[in-house]
């Protein structure tokens, strides 16, 4: 009888710890799948936020673009001004003082040249600190290669600058006088008008120095009206591949 009290004894004990098993099974079971969905749902949120994050980049991009592309676009029409302006500059040579108009006058002395100034601030944020976030490689070659573009222009904008400010200028200074600049129409300038220097045109145009230095603007425009119009191709193609990254 001792015998098969004990072993009822011990089936209900093997009852229990079965039970108690099956239970530490079905929490761990729980809490995994608590776990897994937590995860699950922080990934979510941060696939979220990373997205969220990089599509704010990508409209920083896009409105540095626009920018750019309306920059440029005022650049290559004066550009292609200061291009006719050297052009009509070199078919005055030959021309005396008095065959010269009034406005191929103003043609000559005004020599200013207009830098542009284009954005570049969201480009470089990204290529520091933001470049892993960015999913196509096609858009991160392109955004690696564009501010090297930007700069090129820059420079050549600097070679015609330096053109004006250092060559063309002195040698205007040199023949002409600055009286031929001031308003026509004001009688507060008719002395200096009357008495001063006056301007030697002829000379000028026949100086070689001068006919090299309008010839070497009008070759550094050129290339800079074709680098401009490359620039704008290339800010185009970011803005369409950028799109299709939005979109």
């Amino acid at each position: 009888m001792r015998i098969f009290g004990s072993i009822r004894r011990n089936s209900v004990n093997l009852g229990k710890v079965k039970n108690y098993l099956v239970y530490a099974l079905g929490e761990i079971i729980l809490i995994s799948i608590g776990v897994l969905i937590a995860w699950k749902i922080n990934n979510a949120n941060e696939i979220k936020k990373s997205r969220a994050i990089e599509l704010k980049i990508y409209n920083n991009l896009r409105e540095e673009l626009d920018t750019n592309i309306k920059v440029i676009d005022s650049a290559i029409l004066h550009y292609t001004e200061d291009l006719k302006t050297m052009q009509k500059t070199l078919n005055y040579v030959g021309l005396s003082s008095n065959e010269l108009t009034a406005g191929a006058k103003d043609t000559i002395i005004l020599t200013k040249f207009k830098s542009i100034n284009l954005v570049s601030g969201a480009v470089n944020s990204i290529i520091t600190t933001k470049f892993e976030m960015l999913e196509s490689d096609v858009l991160k070659k392109l955004i690696v290669a564009y501010p090297n573009d930007l700069e090129a222009l820059k420079t050549q904008e600097v070679v015609v600058k330096n053109i004006v400010a250092n060559r063309i200028q002195p040698i205007l200074e040199k023949h002409l006088s600055l009286v031929d600049v001031l308003p026509k129409e004001s009688i507060k300038y008719e002395k200096i008008r009357i008495s001063g220097e006056k301007s030697n045109y002829s000379t000028l145009l026949q100086s070689k120095e001068y006919q090299n230095s309008i010839i070497d603007r009008l070759v550094q425009s050129e290339a800079l009206v074709t680098m401009a119009k490359s620039l704008r191709k290339k800010t185009l193609v970011i803005s369409i591949n950028l799109d299709q990254e939005l979109n």
